[in-house]
């Protein structure tokens, strides 16, 4: 992609709605995901119980996602995402307000963490299908850099803003019930507005296959991949990568950083690096998009090599500025990539069915984050974190060359449109 393409799309109106509404919403959820743990410890002050809330909302969306995406082709993702966002503000509004009227409860906040999750088993597809009806097909690459770059942003600065809202009224319980009930408001609000920006997009018209029904419709996405070799080949690929990374990442680091580092400071700073390099990759996930679009697949394996490499090092630091440079670049190429799979995905599939297709590819990573972290967990009971990340990125090595040397990948090329 041109280095022009960048402000024609800012001059987009479509995007500028989008980007804007969704920037907005992006750092409300911020509030939701402090304030609704902290709701729950407020309440039971137990471990057992704030997890149960969390999957309570992670589960539907494991469970229901491809089901969204089926929805959104079905109706359209635009009317899908919009539905999900007022539903998430009545969600919200009604917490916020039996808060307010001193109504908590443990069974509420169970009740409210499983709407949430539903609603975004159906926001999730239909929010990453509607872009390439949104914007010219030659801006996707960079319109997904923006936009993910967006997210991540948002999970940069979103905690720090709910914890201004959450720490000025620190103290006595009621107290601290309004608070929580301000910062589930406030997300609300930012759902309302949201949903006002996306009715302002104007979509291109698609043709939208016959409905068969929507078990049927579900399955004809299943089918759409399975007959794809390439998407077929890529997403058994992802599955591997996401067994191998995921768990380090969300398990071992904390434990590297508690044996070897100096504990929560330590994990701080290799989390804040991790994001920011991710940040920093997304944003520059439009450099080289001629080279991406006839070489993604060796791309893809390259770079996953590489990171291979990155995790059995991670494994050997004795210092957090060690592990702070290796996770910086190891965000940098992963958020890179991860622009570069979706713009590969929408252009590939056709839109009638990226709704599905993308839930497909999210729920791959939805379902096996939780199975990676309990096998990371389990076996560190046995092995040195050192070892664990060692062995972790030798898989990921392993699983690269062997995709490398059996498997079409390396010849895929990514088609310029649609």
């Amino acid at each position: 992609m041109s280095a022009t393409a960048q402000p024609h799309l800012l001059r987009n109106i479509n995007f500028r709605w989008l980007l804007g509404g969704g920037l907005v919403s992006m750092l409300g959820d911020q509030f939701s995901m402090l304030a609704l743990p902290w709701l729950v410890l407020s309440l039971t002050g137990d471990s057992l119980s704030l997890g149960i809330a969390v999957a309570l909302m992670g589960a539907p969306r494991a469970v229901l996602i491809l089901l969204g995406g089926t929805v959104a082709d079905r109706y359209s993702p635009r009317r899908v995402l919009l539905a999900s966002k007022l539903a998430n503000a009545a969600i919200l509004l009604v917490l916020a307000g039996l808060l307010m009227l001193e109504q908590a409860s443990l069974a509420l906040a169970y009740a409210a963490a499983l709407a949430l999750g539903i609603a975004a088993a159906f926001a999730i597809p239909a929010g990453t299908a509607i872009l390439p009806q949104a914007v010219p097909p030659q801006t996707l690459q960079t319109a997904n850099s923006l936009q993910m770059g967006a997210r991540q942003l948002s999970l940069l600065a979103g905690p720090l803003l709910a914890a201004l809202v959450l720490g000025a009224h620190d103290g006595a319980r009621q107290t601290g019930m309004a608070a929580l009930a301000a910062a589930f408001a406030i997300d609300a609000l930012t759902f309302l507005f949201s949903a006002w920006t996306l009715r302002q997009v104007t979509l291109r018209p698609l043709a939208v296959a016959a409905a068969q029904g929507m078990w049927r419709d579900m399955a004809a996405g299943l089918a759409m991949v399975w007959r794809d070799i390439a998407l077929r080949s890529c997403y058994v690929y992802w599955a591997v990568v996401a067994f191998f990374v995921m768990g380090p990442l969300q398990v071992a680091l904390p434990v590297l950083a508690s044996e070897r580092l100096h504990g929560a400071s330590a994990l701080a700073l290799l989390m804040g690096a991790h994001g920011a390099g991710t940040l920093a990759g997304m944003l520059a996930s439009s450099l080289g998009g001629a080279w991406l679009r006839r070489r993604f697949g060796a791309t893809l394996l390259l770079v996953d090599a590489v990171v291979g490499l990155l995790l059995m090092a991670l494994g050997q630091i004795g210092t957090a500025w060690q592990g702070a440079a290796l996770l910086a670049v190891t965000g940098i190429l992963g958020g890179y990539l991860q622009v570069a799979i979706f713009t590969w995905i929408q252009r590939r599939v056709a839109p009638a069915m990226l709704g599905r297709a993308m839930a497909l590819f999210m729920g791959i990573f939805l379902g096996l984050a939780p199975l990676s972290a309990a096998v990371t967990g389990a076996l560190l009971r046995h092995l040195s974190v050192g070892e664990l990340f060692c062995g972790g990125g030798t898989l990921l090595l392993a699983a690269a060359m062997a995709a490398a040397l059996f498997t079409a990948i390396p010849r895929i090329a990514g088609p310029e449109t649609i």
